[in-house]
């Protein structure tokens, strides 16, 4: 849960420290006094998108920090990003964040103090933190979103994504089919170039290495006169002297004898006895070397032209296929693979086909499995759902899910013809388009396509939501839908940002508890439970919080703040009575009677569930 939240220098506000509960925290306030800001400041937190406008005035940048504290489940769900992420903490059941927003649009992310990128920010607070808007219902209006929810609530990420894996091996296999079954000429002509192109590498008989080797040899046998010439004059120096100078080795040898002499004398010689002594053996291995490397010296223009054109033949290779005889090898066995593929791409073809065929009955199975799941989890969020509008007043109303499946040659083949459309309702299901599906369009997500569909009031036929929900129904729908979506949902802290826009104070104690629930074991909610944060213009709604804050805007020395206080007793009945619009001892009895309610409910629900 988010436990401390520290804003400097965002908007309004100037300094602000809160210090959050577990429960139900609610803010309350005039319109302007900054609450909105406050989930503004959260949003960056989280990783939103940053406007340089926020940055407080006379100010250079605009800081956010939050430190959640992590119950061991949050801590295994975080526990690998950490971890790749090299972000561990010494104490893992904390987790701090902090967002700096300068006044240059430049923006610092940083996750347990280490700087991170913006996206492994939102990695992060995504598992940590769900924030609702006044817009929020709005995510309710896009279809796409429908059949995420939908899995979402059934838990039926690990079959999903079964089915994702067997679509993505059959595109895979129809991407090599496309390949093979490209035109006649265009293959026969591919075929044509290949063979000729393994056969000229082929018949070169590329060794590696080779081409250094040659280059070596090339520069020998141009210049073989100049090398024996001067091998010749060496092994004569070394041998047998030149003129009236004798050889080199009888020069070294008289040296050798007069040393050895100096050192029986003189015993201090001796090292240097033994240095020349082994100068006469390497002076010896030169003149041997020499004299073996001129007797291998050859002028032979016949090798020299070979030598030539063998390495013509290497380069003209190399420009073709590579940089080096390797690399031209390389592409050789990639050309006669290739070449292999083509020549025999009937048989290919004929296989994948049949894995084609394998491949689409095990994601017929899969797919047909998670739409039998998806309806009968539809069935159960219809029915949650309307159980939930029965409590906003919205009596009547129903929800129900259509299913649309497409008609494809390319489809998967189904173990009946099913029809195109079905709504599924708390009450069963009926059938929207009677046309039969035997082969079903299909993708990662399985063949189905879903919109939720609404009947706001009784004896009117399901529509879809998008089209017949006006702003207040569309309200009380998302809180209902969020009512029954977060009792699957293991985001520890949800953030609710007026969403009782549209909704009277007759149902705003309704709307309170259903909040409340989300953070209680009490509340029916399977033991899931929420920090839930909410911000809200109804005392009625208010009067549910555990814990109660009062968002005011004061001048204090010509400039505009926004600050926070925690409201208790007298406080706390004060802002209630001015909630309610009215004044005087009414007012006060008014905010009394709200908190003896929503006392009473919630020690109803403690005692119903000890019972």
């Amino acid at each position: 849960m988010l436990r401390e939240l520290h804003i400097r220098d965002f908007a309004i506000i100037d300094d602000l420290h809160m210090t959050l509960e577990s429960g139900f925290n609610v803010l309350t306030g005039e319109t302007g006094a900054g609450k909105s800001i406050l989930i503004d400041a959260v949003a960056l937190l989280l990783g939103g998108r940053g406007d340089t406008t926020a940055v407080r005035a006379g100010a250079d940048l605009a800081r956010v920090e939050g430190l959640f504290v992590l119950t061991p489940l949050e801590q295994g769900d975080l526990a690998a990003l950490l971890k790749d992420e090299a972000l561990e903490s010494d104490a893992p059941d904390t987790l701090w964040l902090s967002r700096e927003l300068r006044s240059n649009g430049r923006t610092v992310a940083r996750v347990n103090g280490r700087v991170v990128s913006a996206a492994v920010l939102r990695d992060v607070a995504e598992k940590l933190v769900d924030i609702h808007g006044q817009s929020e219902h709005l995510s309710l209006l896009r279809v796409r979103e429908h059949l995420n929810l939908l899995d979402r609530f059934a838990g039926l990420e690990s079959l999903r994504a079964q089915v994702a894996e067997v679509v993505q091996q059959i595109q895979a296999v129809r991407r090599q089919l496309r390949a093979l079954r490209q035109s006649e000429r265009d293959r026969m002509q591919r075929i044509d170039l290949l063979r000729f192109q393994v056969d000229e590498i082929g018949t070169a008989k590329l060794v590696p290495g080779e081409q250094e080797a040659l280059e070596s040899e090339l520069v020998r046998l141009s210049n073989a006169e100049q090398l024996a010439a001067l091998a010749s004059n060496l092994v004569t120096v070394f041998e047998e002297g030149r003129g009236q100078s004798p050889a080199i080795i009888d020069l070294i040898g008289q040296a050798q004898r007069d040393m050895a002499t100096l050192a029986r004398i003189d015993v201090t010689l001796a090292p240097q006895a033994q240095a020349l002594e082994e100068v006469g053996y390497q002076v010896e291995d030169i003149a041997r070397t020499l004299r073996d490397y001129l007797g291998g010296v050859e002028f032979n223009p016949r090798r020299l032209t070979w030598v030539e054109e063998r390495l013509s033949l290497l380069r003209q290779l190399a420009r073709k296929y590579g940089g080096a005889v390797e690399e031209v090898l390389v592409y050789a066995q990639k050309a006669a693979t290739e070449l292999e593929t083509l020549e025999h791409s009937d048989e290919r073809i004929a296989e994948l086909v049949e894995q084609e065929a394998t491949l689409l009955a095990e994601c017929a199975m899969l797919c047909q499995e998670l739409s039998r799941q998806r309806r009968a989890a539809a069935v159960r969020l219809s029915a949650g759902v309307e159980a939930e509008l029965q409590d906003l007043r919205m009596e009547g109303a129903r929800l129900g899910v259509a299913f649309q499946l497409g008609e494809d040659a390319d489809g998967i083949p189904l173990d009946e013809p099913l029809p195109a459309g079905l709504a599924v309702t708390s009450l069963g299901t009926e059938v929207l388009a009677h046309e039969a599906v035997t082969r079903a369009d299909f993708d990662v997500t399985g063949m189905d396509r879903v919109e939720f569909l609404i009947a706001p009031n009784p004896g009117e036929g399901l529509k879809p939501m998008t089209r017949i929900a006006s702003g207040g129904e569309t309200a009380r729908l998302m809180l209902a839908l969020k009512a029954v979506l977060s009792r699957a949902d293991r985001t520890p802290t949800l953030i609710f940002d007026e969403i009782d826009q549209g909704i009277g104070g007759r149902v705003g104690s309704v709307v309170g508890e259903k909040l409340w629930q989300l953070t209680s074991p009490y509340g029916g909610n399977g033991g899931v439970r929420h920090q839930v944060l909410c911000i809200t213009h109804l005392p009625q709604l208010a009067g549910f919080g555990d814990v109660h804050f009062g968002v005011q805007k004061q001048v204090v020395d010509g400039r505009t703040i926004t600050q926070v206080e925690r409201l208790l007793d007298e406080t706390r009945l004060a802002e209630l009575s001015l909630m309610l619009g009215t004044q005087g001892e009414a007012a006060h009895q008014g905010a009394v009677e709200i908190l003896a309610q929503a006392a009473g409910l919630k020690q109803q629900a403690a005692a119903s569930v000890e019972k």
